[in-house]
């Protein structure tokens, strides 16, 4: 008999349409662009449509959301068209395309996907936890199109600015909070469960508050010149590797928190309300292992990358800056943890509580460093 979980990690019957359409757009962006793309660009792009194709394939819902960013980004980059200053007279600029008006929308549906999906678990409404679904799906997308508009605004802005907006905390708060709602709508989808997006969505709208302060408080969604070290195509690859690797890790936390929870629980009333609105125990336990070896591997591809960068930046591949020092710890944390698993069978309350303690690791490796320490990458600083 054929499970849900098979159901759902089966191809599509007919998506040749979904790669004529990549091959058509990365045609037409070689053909405008090829003046200023490199070998390296170049070979990013491909890989780029190559993964997009793959992922589409086997995941519908992403086929959705990347033409709508498609479409959205293009009606924005239309409506500019070489006039920067568009954004503050074009009323659908204003209000919903340009980068900033875009990022914000994203912040007020991620913050009511949170809400909404504790009110889904909370009442026990499949209903009310398809609009969370819903919800996280439009906050989604309207990151990503705020992402891929403010990388056209940084060109328009001067031809030595224009760079991939992955350079600061600020946009990469942004980049973490898409990447970790992609990642958790991927596993929703697979295993047929919403409960626990109330608790994915929890560490999201954390890095929204936070990303939010940062613009109004330090005025961080201001466009700035790159700093030589991150005028490299490696940051094109390095950065995104990371940022998976690190969403992966948030959202296997916050399902370590569930699981704990609902353990809890069950020791005390296994016919509670909660206990029975969650997914089993086991479940969230096998989730949590796919989420922290799907981030080890990104975490361990873009360790490598940044090694490679730093040999062409600095001159050596490892110079012990405390955020190197720190990528190492988190990658020692979650290789142990993995291998305790794997070959010893760990598993249940330790596992969870080891994959919150990583996230409190992970998160001092990513801001901490940038807040307390100094080093080779002080230009992430706050």
């Amino acid at each position: 008999m054929t499970t849900n979980t098979e159901i759902m990690t089966k191809p599509a019957a007919h998506t040749w349409w979904w790669y004529a359409l990549l091959l058509l757009a990365t045609i037409g962006i070689l053909s405008v662009y090829h003046e200023v793309l490199d070998v390296y660009e170049v070979s990013i792009l491909m890989f780029t449509a190559i993964s997009m194709g793959f992922v589409g394939n086997h995941w519908p819902g992403f086929r959705g959301h990347a033409i709508a960013v498609a479409m959205l980004s293009l009606i924005a980059l239309q409506l500019y068209g070489t006039n920067l200053e568009a954004a503050e007279t074009n009323g659908l600029l204003k209000y919903m395309l340009a980068s900033q008006s875009a990022i914000m929308w994203m912040s007020v549906f991620f913050i009511a996907a949170t809400f909404t999906y504790f009110g889904g678990l909370i009442f026990r409404s499949d209903y009310t936890e398809k609009v969370g679904s819903v919800f996280t799906w439009i906050a989604t997308t309207f990151g990503m199109t705020g992402l891929m508009v403010r990388w056209r605004e940084t060109h328009m802005m001067g031809a030595d600015i224009g760079y991939i907006p992955v350079s600061n905390l600020y946009e990469v708060f942004i980049l973490f909070a898409v990447v970790t709602a992609l990642l958790y709508l991927f596993y929703e989808r697979r295993y047929q469960v919403r409960s626990l997006g109330g608790f994915v969505l929890l560490v999201i709208s954390a890095a929204v508050i936070f990303q939010l302060w940062y613009a109004f408080e330090r005025n961080a969604h201001e466009i700035q010149p790159l700093v030589p070290a991150l005028q490299s195509y490696w940051m094109k690859i390095h950065v995104p590797a990371n940022f998976i690797g690190y969403g992966a890790f948030a959202m296997a936390a916050m399902i370590g928190i569930a699981y704990l929870l609902v353990s809890w629980r069950s020791e005390k009333n296994p016919d509670s309300g909660l206990v029975k609105a969650m997914p089993p125990l086991t479940m969230m336990d096998d989730l949590m292992y796919k989420s922290i070896a799907l981030g080890f591997a990104f975490f361990t591809v873009a360790t490598i990358l940044g090694a490679l960068w730093a040999a062409e930046a600095w001159g050596g591949y490892w110079s012990w800056d405390p955020k190197e020092t720190w990528a190492l710890i988190v990658w020692l944390n979650y290789a142990a943890w993995l291998h305790m698993r794997m070959t010893k069978g760990w598993n249940g309350k330790p596992m969870a509580w080891w994959a919150i303690v990583g996230l409190f690791v992970t998160l001092f490796a990513f801001l901490g460093v940038n807040m307390f320490l100094s080093g080779l990458h002080s230009y992430g600083s706050l």
